[in-house]
């Protein structure tokens, strides 16, 4: 039974290569501050673009480089209102046109709430 069992390595266990003839890409320690003063250094590639900002591995701040690197400043695009949404749909005489419209209407007691329409009903049977 002995000699039947399989013999091999662990799992997870030592890898069968070696590093003869391997040569290694050219590495670079990058430096980065975080706003709770923790340093700490990256190793990259040196063809890495280097970034101007890394996470923090102590506080999960946002460490920046202390190379010298700036971050890029991204223009923002002004927040758009319903107003500039509504604006570009219709221009602003479409808009009072279509006000007046509905708020002749609604004094007419033919759109909004129901208790407004009850008070109209009354004023009409009243007058009629």
């Amino acid at each position: 039974m002995a000699e039947r069992t399989l013999r091999g390595a662990r799992l997870g266990g030592q890898s069968f290569e070696d590093e003869r003839g391997i040569e290694f890409a050219a590495r670079q320690q990058v430096g980065y501050r975080c706003p709770q003063g923790h340093e700490f250094e990256i190793t990259m590639s040196v063809e890495a673009d280097v970034p101007a900002v890394w996470e923090c591995p102590r506080c999960g701040g946002e460490g920046l480089s202390v190379s010298g690197i700036q971050p890029e400043v991204k223009a923002e695009k002004p927040a758009r209102t319903h107003w500039d949404m509504l604006l570009e749909r219709r221009s602003e005489k479409e808009l009072e046109d279509i006000l007046k419209e509905r708020l002749q209407l609604l004094r007419d007691g033919e759109i909004g709430p129901a208790h407004l329409h009850r008070v109209n009903q009354k004023k009409r049977k009243a007058t009629a």
